[in-house]
């Protein structure tokens, strides 16, 4: 099943339309913490143990079935929209069936065809830096029994 795409204001659009649409960011704990979408959840799909060497958090589905119900509507999004490309395939692989990868991510990216993207944040949506209870990676792991 090919994955959705949205640019970043449809995504805006979607979750401003229905409070019940999870932004799922899939970037690590520091980029999340730095900036992102309002009301975004942050469960990072890969960690990176040196720069441009992503390596897959084994956790990932884990924390994401603990926290996401399969039916969930959920955009996905990273930095530019590669990682969470990769995470929407593996959510779609586990059985969640309203997925949607934000093109284009919350820096700024490429569409599948290689045309510039521009990202959440210099599409000038909102922007939030709080990581409290219920959306920081720390929380959401310890609902799964993980540490975070």
């Amino acid at each position: 099943m090919p994955i959705k795409q949205v640019t970043p204001p449809q995504a805006n659009e979607v979750m401003q339309q229905d409070v019940q649409v999870i932004y799922l960011d899939v970037r690590t704990v520091p980029e999340f913490t730095n900036g992102h979408p309002q009301r975004g959840l942050n469960i990072p799909a890969f960690f990176f143990q040196a720069p441009g060497q992503p390596t897959p958090n084994p956790d990932f589905l884990k924390v994401v079935e603990a926290n996401l119900s399969k039916d969930a509507v959920v955009i996905v999004g990273c930095q530019a929209g590669g990682r969470s490309q990769r995470a929407a395939e593996m959510m779609a692989q586990a059985g969640y069936t309203n997925i949607s990868n934000m093109q284009g991510g919350f820096g700024g990216g490429q569409d599948q065809m290689g045309r510039p993207v521009t990202g959440w944040r210099d599409s000038g949506l909102p922007v939030s830096t709080d990581n409290g209870e219920g959306m920081s990676y720390v929380t959401l792991a310890a609902k799964a029994g993980v540490k975070g």
